[in-house]
């Protein structure tokens, strides 16, 4: 474990932007986590928990403890016939998770090939993507109460899973430090292909299998959007809305060329993307801030940008969403300051 004092976080952050923390405490064993909440007090301090940033903007300094846990590791901890139970560390990539169980030949995770962050965000998060959801195939969750330092297994059916939400981003917020996720894989994989575009590159690639699937999601998600690494940036920025089935109708009479989506029979998800570009935002700039030229979902950082400017840009999109269709357009990434 490691305590560091006024700690630079811009290498811990998608965005690169800025920011320092009063203190930075680095895990890299659930005991230690353990350890460090059985102290008293400790519940008492002000806290983020941190693993890539991929979904964090820093707007200013974070005057608390960021808790960073680094806990590494996939195994195989139970077999059956038609599936197979990993449990993969907090701190894993998970990327390589994915891809891990994709060259076994388990199937659950390969349409959420290459979205960034670790495992731990998987489940807080919720992630999704190309008509998949991380909670259908969670089994149960590995952690520790920040309250006493007790580790605790949670069930998956208590943790409130929604579209892009957890109990872990609402009402158990600052209660638990993932350590680890258990998740069920299917030796025989349900493939999942009824998005247009997923099914077109499949088609093009060759025989459906897994690993075909994968590359097809990889291939999609390099074309729109952009390697954070080379150009900052914390992913989609905004969730699609989610409209109920009135408010739906109204919008796809005013507006026909709405793209859309099943959700739920009283309810309708419509393209975020669709409503900032046809507001005039995509490939814009806001000082160094930018809207992604190719997905306009996606803010950037163009080089220097601060949190702040990040945050503005995203504001002043908002308003021009709100402005023109009457919809609000809810933060994907969480603010932090």
């Amino acid at each position: 474990m490691q305590i560091i004092s006024h700690y630079p976080l811009k290498m811990l952050n998608t965005f690169q932007v800025e920011a320092r923390a009063d203190q930075y405490v680095r895990f890299e064993t659930p005991d230690q986590i353990v350890d460090f909440f059985k102290q008293p007090g400790m519940d008492q301090k002000r806290r983020l928990v941190l693993g890539q940033g991929s979904n964090l903007l820093f707007v200013k300094d974070f005057h608390g403890m960021v808790l960073h846990p680094v806990l590494e590791g996939m195994e195989v901890i139970e077999e059956h016939r038609e599936y197979v139970l990993v449990r993969a560390g907090a701190g894993q990539v998970w990327d390589d998770l994915v891809a891990w169980s994709v060259a076994n030949g388990w199937g659950g995770l390969e349409n959420l090939s290459l979205i960034p962050g670790f495992v731990g965000a998987s489940a807080v998060q919720n992630i999704g993507a190309y008509g998949v959801e991380v909670k259908d195939t969670i089994a149960r969750i590995e952690a520790v109460s920040i309250a006493d330092g007790r580790p605790v297994q949670l069930n998956p059916r208590d943790c409130g899973f929604a579209y892009r939400y957890s109990h872990f981003k609402g009402a158990w917020k600052d209660r638990f430090i993932i350590t680890a996720v258990i998740y069920r894989l299917r030796k025989k994989p349900n493939y999942v292909t009824h998005y247009a575009q997923v099914a077109e590159t499949v088609r093009r690639m060759g025989t459906l299998n897994l690993a075909t699937l994968r590359k097809a999601i990889v291939h999609i998600r390099e074309q729109k959007l952009p390697d954070p690494t080379e150009l900052p940036n914390a992913g989609s920025f905004f969730k699609n809305p989610v409209l109920e089935n009135q408010k739906f109708a109204a919008l796809k009479k005013a507006f026909p060329r709405l793209p859309h989506y099943d959700y739920s029979p009283e309810a309708v998800k419509v393209s975020a993307a669709w409503l900032i570009e046809q507001c005039g935002w995509k490939g814009r700039c806001h000082g160094n801030a930018a809207v992604y030229e190719k997905h306009a979902l996606v803010l950037i950082n163009r080089g220097g940008a601060s949190g702040r400017e990040i945050f503005e840009l995203s504001e002043r999109i908002r308003n021009a969403v709100s402005e023109k269709f009457g919809v609000p357009l809810e933060r994907e990434v969480q603010v932090v300051g």
